[in-house]
């Protein structure tokens, strides 16, 4: 589909992936709005002389179904489309798949990858398990002291992953300067950048070099499917296709189109979670039983400061942390809510909470961090779905009344 090569994101989210190639259907005039959903395992070639000739190794070109048809081609091309700077995307069939490709494209036995410490805990099961036994070793830092990071730094620092904010705590780290030290270095600088997606973040023009998502979350955004993402830069995106088809990565095609007609309304849901979190980040900022409010886009929250210079958009994601409640206390608060599922994951319709304690999975910073009462060290993260923001404030105000009874 034709489209200006400035186009806007919303603009892009629209026609991107939909060439005509893709969506036209011989003998009907104009074709589909959306790319069927191709089935199949096999793909034919005209006759032997074909075949001999091969065909390249990038999306557009038939060779065998685990390399993709035209449904997860146009969807890989728009995610591409929304990520400037990139030179293509892989498909995952999950995020945490999409970590462990991302990864093992850049790191080899021997090398050594700085974490953040606030990583997404199964990216840190992975560093322990899958890595280690790679021979690749794990080095944690604070994502919020560069001096203290560049200082991690040795002659065998091959790759570097951050996440901002985390997916629990919220911290925000200068990506820019700390994708700037790891060039530096030479070292590849990956991101989990779900919390924002590219229309809130644009990972690789502030300098990383792969960018990661979980497109359960705000692409499929009706927790439905299972999918993850990775755009990289013309350096990297030859080895990342090399390494995820060597591993025999493939999604779908009826997953591929759920992930296509997500992305086309993802500008509008993120605008209405990103108002919707902020009141209700408002309103708990007041109340008397929460110590912290943890949600960027708040004005005087922490990393308030480096969001609003850095992105331009936000979700509905944010925590809080109990004023010197206990586990049985949290436990009555989430309990007593009505229109919050209790549940992982995040970015669909729905709203969600779930409890978390950073404490037993941090190596490199302590929890609560130095400077708060030790006793205000309990949290609760929430993912703002679609409901009316109203009604998930009264929710909440009737769930700490209820935590508050005992």
């Amino acid at each position: 589909m034709a489209q200006g090569k400035h186009s806007k994101p919303a603009t892009r989210l629209v026609s991107a992936g939909r060439r005509a190639e893709w969506t036209g259907v011989p003998g009907l005039p104009g074709g589909m709005v959306n790319p069927p959903v191709w089935r199949g395992s096999t793909h034919l070639y005209q006759d032997s002389a074909d075949l001999a000739r091969g065909r390249p190794n990038e999306d557009g070109h038939f060779y065998y179904g685990r390399r993709g048809a035209p449904t997860q081609w146009a969807l890989a091309e728009a995610l591409t489309e929304l990520e400037p700077g990139a030179a293509g995307t892989q498909l995952y069939p999950s995020g945490v798949a999409a970590i462990a490709g991302a990864l093992l494209s850049v790191l080899r036995s021997g090398d050594v990858l700085l974490m953040t410490d606030n990583a997404y805990e199964p990216s840190r099961a992975m560093a322990r398990g899958l890595l280690r036994d790679a021979g690749i070793e794990t080095r944690w830092f604070d994502p919020l002291d560069p001096d203290a990071y560049r200082a991690q730094f040795c002659e065998r620092t091959k790759a570097v992953l951050l996440e901002s904010p985390g997916s629990l705590s919220m911290e925000v780290c200068d990506i820019p300067a700390l994708a700037a030290i790891a060039r530096e270095r030479g070292a590849a600088s990956l991101i989990d950048n779900t919390w924002a997606s590219p229309l809130g973040f644009k990972a690789l023009a502030q300098g990383c070099d792969l960018s990661i998502m979980s497109l359960t979350k705000h692409v499929g955004g009706h927790s439905d499917l299972m999918m993850g993402s990775v755009s990289a830069t013309p350096a990297h995106f030859a080895r990342l296709r090399r390494t995820s088809q060597q591993l025999g990565q493939v999604v779908s095609p009826d997953d591929a189109a759920l992930a296509l007609r997500g992305l086309r309304t993802l500008s509008l849901r993120l605008e209405r979670e990103t108002s919707s979190a902020l009141q209700v980040a408002e309103w708990l900022a007041g109340r008397a039983e929460i110590a912290r409010v943890l949600c960027p886009m708040l004005p005087g929250a922490p990393g308030h400061e480096l969001w609003a210079r850095d992105f331009t958009g936000g979700c509905g994601l944010l925590s809080f942390i109990l004023k010197g409640r206990d586990e049985s206390a949290r436990a009555r608060l989430i309990d007593a809510l009505a229109l919050f599922g209790i549940g992982f994951s995040w970015g669909g319709y729905e709203s969600l909470a779930i409890p978390f304690d950073p404490a037993h999975t941090r190596s490199a910073t302590p929890w609560p961090p130095a400077g708060w009462d030790p006793a205000d060290r309990l949290g609760v993260r929430l993912s703002i779905g679609l409901e009316d923001p109203s009604d998930l404030i009264a929710d909440l105000d009737q769930a700490f009344a209820a935590m508050e009874r005992g």
